[in-house]
């Protein structure tokens, strides 16, 4: 190599090892950078006590640090977007009880207190609490298949503010204990498709609402609400699917000329509420009741009511094993998407909310929640870009929605009786088509086709089986992608750029300069006992190639290996215990085995385990370069065909 004769001028740089700490420190270390990466102690640093105690109660309820600073200016903002979130909240919060088989009045109760306990403890100025369609199709189809909401609505609504509670009190603890990273294994492919799916299976399922009929499927899957449908087209009835089909076109024309002009974003907002208002006023005067037009009928008047007897009552049932299993399920959707809309409108304002700290809010508010007649809540997308694009300034917007929520129970719930389903129907329906993000699975097909197979396969699960199924199906996979990408780490040939000291895979840079006799391998995972016994075998399969290569060549026999271990953050016994048979291997070969670039954490372990010794520390080299440039020295120096182990005296030379 031309470089060869400038790198022998160089002072070589020896691999050093990393100061020795303590056990103790170490695990410390290892834990905080765990639990703790966002370092949430640091604002504690040499504060005195009396300062730490406010800091603290801050951490927790943030509305303590920002409240002091609230000007009448923000107030006016909050005010138009609580009262715009709030003509959307009612309208939504009645459908989505429906959806989860609950009386239409829990979905108002839901609207009125979590958004007041995430207002002081939510760190989200954007997120707009409320309940979501996902949420309540799983709730009504994991609860419903134990008891049936029709049959027995006393226990049913028992079990569901005990599902509600017991997701509460995940999250929370997720929170608390630091324990975010189990919602990171919902990738964004398998919350794609699961909410697709999930999207799909609410849509059809309000075909009852739309076509008015009475008897329907409690089965979530495509094929038994298919079945439903059209084994009751004698019972359809044509005054309910006209009435829904226009709220549709109304609802859909509204969307479309928000979306033309973001300055109308209102229009879309206000159009669920004055579907009901023209709903309902059309149904009064024309006696639709009577004509197969199926309405709300009586709302109860009132505040919400406190719901602990009902809580306790489930914890010495039978069936408290389906309400925690709920719990969790729904539990780690709500959150999964509450921090992904929170975080993404939190990216527009250029500002940075706490994953921890949106878990313990989240968790409290539905533990708040469960204990006064709600069911769960969480951030719903729609919700909160209403209240983005009505201009809130801090979570005061939710205190708006829910003191106007709160008149509603109070005063205004009458007004609801004529409400027909159908618009319920049709206003779920036109929320649900936006979940269905078949563009973000176009763009999963063109990056990653691995992301796309489990966003299909999320997708499918939840239509063709069930909601618990597609959401298994879409971990599982996720899951199995994780341990292939740590049992089977990629390992690649490398080369150098030409005119620089760079080393690189040929496979990205196929000019990159091949030096025969040297076999320079980039592993790119850490070494573990999941991978060592695969990264022995194909390290062998790279010799085995590479020595037929240049046997068919007739040029160097193969002497040295190298090895790239700049992307091998850690290592573990049985990974030594790898490079240990390598090292047989190569000599086996008479082949030198070379480390190039090991982690601090790497050499320390091979120090301790004396493998240092058994390669020797004169082949542990600093850089790639180095490493070549010193194999190809000796290269040149020793003959032709003969081996590097036969070549050992030139390592003084070096």
């Amino acid at each position: 190599m031309g470089n060869a004769e400038c790198e022998v001028e160089l002072q070589r740089v020896e691999v050093q090892l990393p100061p020795t700490k303590p056990f103790l420190q170490t695990l410390k270390s290892s834990l905080k950078e765990t639990l703790f990466p966002d370092d949430p102690f640091k604002q504690f640093n040499n504060q005195p006590l009396s300062r730490k105690l406010v800091l603290g109660f801050q951490y927790f309820v943030p509305i303590l640090e920002w409240a002091p600073t609230y000007t009448f200016h923000f107030f006016k903002a909050d005010f138009i977007a609580g009262i715009t979130i709030a003509s959307l909240a009612v309208p939504q919060g009645i459908s989505y009880a429906g959806l989860a088989s609950l009386p239409p009045v829990i979905g108002l109760y839901s609207s009125f207190v979590p958004p007041l306990i995430y207002a002081m403890l939510g760190s989200s100025r954007d997120l707009a609490v409320g309940t979501v369609a996902v949420p309540s199709l799983l709730i009504t189809s994991m609860v419903g298949k134990e008891v049936n909401p029709h049959e027995n609505p006393k226990l049913y609504v028992q079990l569901v503010f005990a599902a509600t509670f017991f997701a509460g009190v995940f999250q929370a603890s997720l929170g608390l204990l630091r324990l975010g990273l189990i919602v990171d294994f919902l990738s964004h492919a398998t919350i794609v498709g699961f909410m697709g799916g999930a999207a799909t299976v609410v849509c059809l399922q309000q075909l009852k609402g739309i076509l008015g009929l009475v008897h329907f499927t409690h089965e979530a899957d495509l094929v038994s609400v298919m079945r439903s449908v059209f084994s009751q087209i004698h019972m359809w009835r044509w005054e309910s699917g006209v009435l829904g089909c226009c709220f549709l076109f109304f609802l859909f024309i509204t969307r479309y000329f928000s979306k033309k002009k973001a300055a109308f974003f209102w229009i879309n907002a206000l159009a669920p509420l004055t579907s009901v208002i023209l709903g309902s006023v059309l149904v009064y005067f024309t006696h639709a009741e009577k004509h197969g037009v199926e309405i709300i009928g009586h709302l109860k008047q009132g505040l919400n009511p406190q719901s602990v007897s009902e809580l306790m009552s489930t914890f010495g049932s039978t069936h408290l094993m389906i309400a925690i299993k709920t719990g969790i399920v729904v539990g780690v959707i709500a959150l999964a998407e509450g921090i992904a809309v929170g975080r993404s409108f939190a990216a527009f304002k250029s500002y940075h909310i706490d994953g921890n700290k949106e878990m313990i809010a989240i968790g409290m508010m539905n533990i708040a929640g469960s204990c006064t007649s709600c069911y769960l809540t969480t951030g719903p997308f729609s919700r909160t870009a209403v209240n983005f694009n009505a201009g809130c300034k801090t979570a005061v917007s939710n205190i708006v929605m829910a003191t106007a929520v709160m008149i509603t129970l109070l005063f205004l719930t009458p007004l609801f009786y004529y409400t027909p389903i159908v618009v319920l129907s049709a206003i779920i329906m036109s929320a649900m088509i936006t979940l269905i993000d078949y563009q973000a699975a176009i763009h999963l097909w063109g990056i990653d086709k691995f992301d796309f197979i489990i966003c299909i396969s999320a997708y499918v699960g939840v239509v063709f089986g069930s909601v618990e199924t597609g959401l298994v199906i879409a971990v599982a996979i996720s899951l199995l992608r994780v341990l292939l990408f740590v049992a089977r780490p990629r390992t690649s040939l490398m080369g150098n750029i030409p005119n620089s000291m760079a080393y690189r895979s040929i496979e990205q840079y196929p000019k990159a300069i091949y030096i025969p006799g040297i076999l320079v391998l980039n592993i790119s995972a850490p070494i573990y006992f999941a991978n060592a016994n695969y990264l022995r075998e194909r390290i062998s399969r790279w010799m085995d190639e590479e020595e037929e290569k240049l046997k068919c060549s007739q040029k160097h026999d193969l002497q040295y290996v190298i090895l790239d271990m700049s992307a091998v953050g850690s290592i573990d016994t049985s990974g030594i215990s790898m490079l240990e048979e390598v090292k047989k291997i190569a000599n086996t070969r008479s082949i030198k085995l070379v480390l190039a670039n090991p982690g601090g954490e790497v050499i320390k372990k091979l120090h301790k385990s004396k493998i240092i010794d058994t390669i020797g520390q004169e082949w542990i080299y600093l850089t790639v370069g180095e490493a070549v440039s010193d194999c190809n020295i000796m290269l040149q120096a020793c003959k032709p065909k003969t081996k590097a182990v036969e070549c050992e005296a030139a390592d003084d030379q070096v």
